[in-house]
């Protein structure tokens, strides 16, 4: 009975810990589908004169790849945008504290991360 007590405790120690890191190793389904906009938003700027505010024009699609996350762009002009990645409400990425919207605003082709520490590389 003692141990099958110590291990109930372990066990509700240790969940919420593997659960933060699952979450923090699923923030990498959002830095690719970052990455896949930014890449495809310079290939757009090199042909036209602004950036686009159409992930359809991108030929990228609005979820990223694990469906992690939703995929927004916003503010495009010829100078920079903001792409803006949301947890699904379907996915554990819902309870990521502090982490559920991320966003790269992108100047001169220069992006930003916030909020940084999600976006630890």
């Amino acid at each position: 009975m003692i141990a099958l007590t110590i291990a109930a405790i372990l066990a509700g120690i240790a969940a919420p810990n593997f659960m933060g890191s699952l979450r923090k190793g699923r923030r990498s389904d959002a830095y690719d589908a970052a990455t896949q906009v930014i890449q495809a938003q310079e290939r757009w700027r090199a042909n036209n004169s602004t950036y686009t505010a159409t992930l359809a024009n991108l030929s990228v699609a609005s979820t990223s790849a694990n469906r992690h996350y939703g995929v927004a762009l916003s503010g495009a002009s010829g100078t920079g945008y903001t792409l803006t990645l949301t947890a699904a409400s379907t996915s554990s990425q819902a309870d990521d504290v502090g982490c559920t919207s991320l966003t790269v605003t992108v100047a001169l082709g220069n992006p930003a991360f916030a909020p940084a520490t999600c976006w630890s590389r």
